[in-house]
């Protein structure tokens, strides 16, 4: 029997619903209830603060309710004039702050209803848009920055943002509730049909050493092959995704698998192909099990091929060997082939507002007034100052300075990332963007304390099991599993191929600390020069390497 998400895509007239309807009702700051799942596709989430939730009840209040609005913004890229825009719409319509996210793009919390139409309208004066952000779609295509390979970068981005157009839904629904356009009587899906997928679809693109888009973690990827500086093609996979289900053994994260190598002109028809194959394959009765991981799984990675090799009319040549080194940003500057300067700034949780010394929107406002290049949002929620000059880099910095963005951090600070959470988003268990910077701390402690000091390991927070800061591919992750309690996973590689394994269950934080020091002590006295300490912890038997997920992880 289909989920109700089926039949409320079915019945939404290509993802109209009665939006346009809610939109309209003053009585209450929600939507219609169906229209709560059709606003995702729309780029929009229905939140209330938790925070806040009982004492409203208490009052005999509805609860508080607001919206998160995600951008879609191909390869993370945008002018410093679509900057100023971002910005203003933060301070005006989002509580004065902007978030960057895991999939390389923005976004704003905090939105009343009323301010939905106005913040869509004043992102499209800038040509941008929250199309297919969220939802039952493919969603917003990531890119590696790679800010060195400058002519390569430019090559794989721009392809990357003909693909994003190319997986687009062809329903012109967002144009009329939101652009004002008139309505279309008919109005088709080419390649997502009447129910459009069976759950949400993630892509991206990179180009090896740097894995800084975690290529693996997503239903379909490409890795960029290159030959003497220009593109050869891409190794195509697919059956990546982090979300599981505690408790439940039928779910699992997954790494990614290979189909094989095309070439660069093939990128468009196999992804519309995998994109088909999964739509059609793909699980509509359960929710849980319906991500193209798992129709991977059950179909076989040959037969699934094939089928892709038939709906595309490419076949696959065989997988280029690449070596990805790791999964962070490089910050700093860094200079291009071409000769500009990049600066990565590093971003604290991602958060974007003006707070103490920290004046984010200050000044990256003051910042997009003079520069001359573009801004590169990572998928580790970063910022990337891209394209300087040699003459404007002194300026550049003197800005940095001047409003507090150079933050002092730590290599495990700087690989550190968590999900929002706690209060807002609805599915957190527990915290983890607010409780990120402490954590990190502790464990810091720890690692000064067996003698490790400034050590590079992957860490990510999230506040419950769907994945979103990918918490499946850190050496440490945590995942929420109740107020104050986590899940603690051991074992990924640090470069983003491997998923790691539950190591101990329902941890308080005073247990995962007594969890981890012997265990980080160990490292310090048997670990091998250079070996990354998730790559430690497998060899040195503390928890088994996850070679194929739906065996290993919960064996």
């Amino acid at each position: 029997m289909a989920s109700p998400n089926e039949r409320i895509k079915k019945d939404s007239q290509h993802l109209r619903g009665t939006l346009a309807e809610s939109l309209g009702d003053g009585h209450t700051g929600a939507l219609r209830a169906n229209d709560t799942q059709l606003s995702k596709f729309h780029g929009f989430y229905q939140q209330d603060d938790r925070d806040v939730r009982a004492e409203r009840a208490k009052r005999k209040l509805e609860p508080l309710y607001s919206f998160m609005l995600r951008a879609r913004v191909p390869g993370g890229v945008v002018t410093p004039q679509q900057w100023l825009v971002i910005d203003r719409l933060g301070r005006e319509l989002s509580g004065g702050s902007v978030r960057l996210t895991t999939r390389q793009t923005f976004q704003y919390h905090g939105i009343l209803k009323e301010g939905l139409k106005p913040l869509i309208q004043g992102l499209h004066s800038a040509l941008l848009d929250s199309i297919a952000a969220c939802g039952d779609v493919n969603r917003n295509v990531l890119c590696n920055t790679n800010p060195v390979d400058s002519s390569l970068h430019a090559e794989v981005y721009r392809q990357t943002v003909l693909l994003s157009e190319h997986l687009l839904p062809g329903t012109r629904a967002y144009h009329e509730i939101w652009l004002d356009e008139e309505k279309v009587a008919h109005s088709e899906e080419p390649i997502y049909g009447d129910t459009y997928l069976p759950r949400k679809f993630k892509t991206a693109v990179a180009i090896p050493p740097h894995n800084d888009v975690d290529v693996y973690a997503n239903d379909l990827g490409f890795v960029a092959i290159a030959e003497n500086g220009k593109l050869r093609g891409y190794n195509v996979l697919v059956g990546g995704g982090m979300g599981t289900t505690h408790g439940d053994t039928a779910t699992y994260p997954r790494a990614a698998s290979a189909l094989g190598f095309i070439s660069p002109e093939q990128m468009n028809v196999v992804a519309e192909a995998v994109l088909t194959t999964q739509r059609d394959f793909g699980n509509r009765d359960d929710r849980k099990n319906a991500r193209l991981k798992y129709t991977l799984d059950r179909l076989g990675v040959d037969a699934f091929r094939a089928e892709v090799e038939k709906r595309s009319g490419v076949t696959f040549l065989p997988e280029v060997p690449v070596v990805f080194t790791q999964q962070g940003d490089r910050f700093g500057w860094v200079q291009g082939i071409d000769g500009k300067e990049h600066l990565t700034l590093f971003v604290p949780e991602g958060r974007l507002i003006d707070k103490g010394e920290q004046r984010w929107l200050e000044g990256l406002r003051a910042i997009a007034q003079v520069h001359q290049g573009d801004f590169r949002m990572t998928a580790n929620q970063n910022l990337i100052i891209a394209g300087v000059p040699q003459a404007q880099k002194a300026q550049i910095d003197a800005l940095v300075a001047e409003y507090g963005l150079k933050v002092p951090t730590s290599r495990l600070r700087e690989n550190a990332m968590a999900c929002v959470a706690l209060p807002t988003c609805g599915l957190a268990m527990a915290e983890a963007e607010r409780y990120l910077e402490d954590f990190v701390a502790k464990v810091q402690t720890l690692l000064d304390e067996v003698g490790l000091g400034d050590q590079d390991i992957v860490t990510r927070i999230t506040g419950c099991p769907n994945g979103c800061a990918r918490p499946f591919l850190a050496e440490i992750g945590l995942v929420g599993k109740a107020p104050g309690r986590y899940n603690l996973y051991l074992g990924a590689d640090g470069r983003g191929l491997r998923v790691n394994k539950l190591y101990r269950e329902n941890q308080t934080e005073a247990e995962i600390l007594a969890e981890l020091k012997p265990v980080l002590a160990r490292y310090k006295a048997e670990g091998l020069e250079a070996e990354r300490f998730g790559d430690f912890v497998v060899r040195g038997g503390i928890v088994k390497e996850v070679r194929d997920a739906q065996v290993d992880f919960h064996a």
